[in-house]
């Protein structure tokens, strides 16, 4: 099932197409949720420390490769929404080949440098071997997350966001299983967890590629277009490179931080860890937000649609600031009740350093709900590489904080590096996106209007 993204009501459009994707990262997230809940449960707290420690460090490398798969949709979005069936093809096909260097080249890079990273940043004695054990065998598992990312990239970039939450869905429920199994049953530790994580999202990308062969008849190549074509990977990388080191240079300041935060003892560490799964769930509304205006402005891009982005950056204030209020109210009454899926009832002091960080960290959500709006949509306007710059002033907000407000501010001083971080961010991004659509308007100077726009054909060869 295909979705334009070009024609009805922009708010309606968007948060239609966000929903399926938010309870699609809803579903990933169950997988590091798990993983730390029965890790918590049966190995103990400083084996949650230890896979909490690396999420700046997982954020680094995973992050960098979902990004680049991201990247790699909005070349076939734009495709999709000029119609342009054939040129789609054409880029479906050499994402694939391109996946597949990366996928191999990222995990053979990062594989011999684990250790070497993990006391870079002075990882405390009590969690290195559970850390180092969890983030080792996560990283076997790149290819598998590079297979799901880019078959949801292609999946979405034709409007359809529902299927790769289903399949989601189903691995969801294997990852459980398999932590049940490979922790409790099987006695092995962080490693399961990790272990459990890659096989569910390597069976996710595989019913990805079944759905796109079996139900998608517009991805069926035609005679030449699986040849690899250097123009097309041009394109492809042009926009999943700058995604990628958007993640990765906003990924050296978490690092940065992370270690700030390693040299503040254990308990810190163990807030920090449980403060940032609890965040990462409470922030899928903006970071699915983000991922549908890539594909909805990709979309109205290619059908030189440019009033509606404009309409789409309004919805994305909108959400931001309303999200924001329900995420503070449930950071300020639930904490405790939502910290116990983590931890014992008797860790009283690490809960109130979670309530702490999530009160800090949910005031200012509102700024990475715009962040994640405006940084995609000038992604899907086709300039990614503007993007990397708010990542680089996210990694400068958390720098500064890591070496100015956590050696006076200690634990408080820690809970700012985000918020700081999105607030200088927020200062580039939001007049950026519109001298972007300002230049797209003096390349593509009208927008036919919605009644009376005529139907595009579809260019097939």
């Amino acid at each position: 099932m295909t979705k334009d993204l070009t024609r009805g009501n922009p708010a309606v459009v968007i948060l239609q197409f966000t929903v399926p994707i938010l309870l699609g990262l809803l579903l990933q997230q169950v997988y590091n949720l798990v993983d730390t809940m029965i890790v918590g449960k049966f190995v103990g707290v400083d084996a949650v420390g230890g896979v909490g420690s690396t999420g700046s460090l997982n954020f680094m490398i995973l992050g960098s490769c979902i990004g680049l798969c991201m990247g790699f949709g909005i070349p076939a979005a734009n495709a999709f929404g000029a119609r342009d069936l054939p040129q789609l093809r054409r880029y479906v096909a050499n994402t694939i080949y391109l996946g597949i260097f990366f996928a191999v080249a990222i995990m053979a890079v990062v594989l011999g440098f684990c250790g070497r990273i993990l006391s870079a940043m002075h990882t405390t004695a009590e969690t290195y071997q559970y850390a180092y054990a969890y983030i080792y065998w996560i990283f076997w598992g790149i290819p598998f997350v590079m297979l799901y990312n880019t078959t949801a990239a292609i999946i979405r970039a034709v409007g359809d966001s529902r299927s790769p939450l289903l399949f989601l869905g189903l691995a969801a429920a294997l990852n459980v299983a398999l932590d049940l199994l490979f922790i409790p049953v099987l006695g092995l530790g962080v490693a399961g967890a990790a272990w459990a994580t890659n096989l569910s999202q390597g069976i996710s990308g595989l019913l990805c590629l079944w759905y796109m062969g079996r139900k998608l008849p517009i991805l069926r190549f035609q005679p030449g277009e699986l040849r690899f074509r250097w123009n097309d990977a041009a394109q492809l990388l042009a926009n999943g490179i700058p995604m990628a080191l958007q993640y990765f240079i906003t990924a050296i300041g978490s690092v940065t931080l992370q270690t700030a935060i390693n040299t503040l003892g254990t308990a810190c560490v163990n807030a920090m860890a449980v403060g940032g799964k609890i965040t990462q769930i409470l922030g899928c509304p903006f970071d699915a937000l983000g991922t549908a205006m890539a594909t909805y402005c990709g979309q109205n891009v290619g059908a030189h649609r440019l009033q509606r982005i404009r309409s789409g950056l309004r919805v994305v204030v909108v959400f931001s600031i309303t999200y924001c209020l329900i995420y503070l109210l449930i950071a300020w009454f639930l904490t405790p009740t939502i910290a116990l899926l983590f931890l014992d009832g008797s860790e009283t002091q690490i809960i109130g350093l979670v309530r702490q960080f999530l009160i800090v960290v949910s005031a200012s959500s509102w700024a990475v709900g715009l962040i994640n709006g405006y940084r995609f949509a000038i992604q899907g306007m086709g300039y990614s590489n503007l993007a990397i710059l708010s990542g680089v002033l996210e990694m400068i907000g958390r720098v500064v904080v890591a070496f100015l407000l956590v050696p006076p501010l200690g634990y408080f001083g820690a809970c700012l590096g985000h918020p700081a971080a999105w607030l200088i961010a927020i200062c580039f991004l939001l007049p950026t996106a519109y001298l972007c659509l300002r230049r797209l308007r003096r390349r593509i100077p009208e927008d036919a209007p919605e009644e009376i726009q005529p139907e595009i054909r579809v260019r097939e060869a």
